[in-house]
């Protein structure tokens, strides 16, 4: 299914859940920092002792931005009329005036930091569950040298989400960095896991990708592979690599030449028509050249933009003419089946009940 004018619930985000704000490290240790997410402007700062603090951007007075005021302390002081603001959005103060009313604060919003990313909860505060938010462990992990980086959608969210889970894509729109000619002709196996999708594409006897061969630790055919776990609404985590064709890669067997990647796909709502990519890419041989994750990541970079480019005209495109009517084909298997856990998740937070999906560690 894609994204048409007429489809309302396009309109709509899941908010019960964790979504990532930003990169920890984009918020400094004496600051403010500010983020549209979901519709919603959210204040980001840094209490004395390092905890991250997320406040409704708008001050209760007259809506003034507070990413414009005064970080005091471990508190927050608007600058148009001097309203003092707790970690809580508890309103502490009002310039010339001792009584404060007792509704006189703003949202307060759960934040967490791991795995580098900053996490936020949107949606209703009782039911943020730490142990909810997804593991990207390679982030840290000494064993992994990673890159990451970010990237802005003019494009609804949605979109991103069907490019990511249709590779067939890869032989065409990036034939020259990640994309090899089997992609487009290998169909993905996609099984339903908890609260996503599991999808698995196997090349056997297969060419590494273009952008892989200068820093290849071997010659000769390969057997590579895409292993990926999609969460929904909104999060993937990649497993993919290359070992020596005929060594048992596809069987669990990893020689040591065998050429191994994580990944990290996260895409957070800025607007209905707008969108925040985080992503990442982390390898775990030759640690001791920087040269790798450098080579490894400039394709996988120029890959994105590459996306960023097609799924941007392909949402002006949408705009255009008719209410638009997708044809199917065989490759749209997990698109299709993701679209329908979103709207799940969607009508159940319509409906008043608890997500019905669940982002596991």
């Amino acid at each position: 299914m894609i994204e048409t004018r007429t489809d309302r619930r396009a309109d709509r985000f899941v908010r019960n859940c964790w979504y990532v704000a930003g990169w920890e490290d984009e918020v400094p240790q004496d600051g403010l920092f500010s983020r549209t997410l979901l519709g919603e402007s959210v204040l980001f700062y840094r209490t004395a002792g390092g905890r991250i603090v997320g406040l409704e951007n708008r001050c209760c007075h007259r809506g003034a931005p507070l990413h414009l005021g005064r970080k005091e302390g471990d508190c927050v002081r608007c600058m148009y009329h001097g309203l003092k603001f707790d970690p809580t959005g508890k309103c502490i103060e009002v310039p010339g005036q001792e009584r404060i009313p007792p509704r006189a604060g703003v949202r307060s919003y759960p934040v967490v930091a791991k795995d580098e990313f900053l996490w936020v909860w949107m949606g209703d505060p009782a039911l943020a569950d730490e142990s909810r938010i997804l593991s990207y462990w390679w982030h840290t992990d000494p064993g992994w040298r990673k890159k990451r980086a970010s990237l802005h959608y003019q494009a609804p969210y949605t979109l991103i989400v069907d490019n990511l889970l249709d590779f067939s894509h890869l032989t065409y729109v990036h034939g020259t960095t990640i994309g090899t000619a089997s992609i487009a002709q290998t169909r993905a196996v996609v099984e339903p896991i908890e609260g996503g999708l599991k999808i698995a594409r196997r090349y056997y006897n297969d060419e590494i990708q273009a952008n892989r061969r200068s820093i290849a630790t071997f010659d000769g055919p390969a057997d590579r592979w895409q292993l990926y776990e999609w969460i929904a609404p909104s999060f993937l985590r990649l497993h993919t690599g290359s070992s020596p064709a005929g060594t048992g890669a596809h069987e669990g067997t990893f020689v040591p030449e065998t050429m191994q990647y994580r990944h990290a796909s996260v895409q957070t709502p800025e607007t209905e028509t707008s969108t925040h990519y985080f992503f990442s890419h982390a390898a775990n041989f030759k640690l001791d050249d920087p040269l790798v994750i450098d080579t490894v990541f400039d394709g996988v970079y120029r890959a994105f933009v590459e996306d960023k480019v097609i799924i941007e005209a392909q949402y002006q495109a949408l705009l255009l003419g008719k209410p638009f009517e997708p044809m199917a084909i065989v490759h749209d298997t997990a698109m299709v089946q993701a679209r329908k856990l979103i709207r799940k998740m969607l009508d159940a937070e319509a409906e008043g009940m608890a997500p019905v999906a669940r982002q596991a560690a």
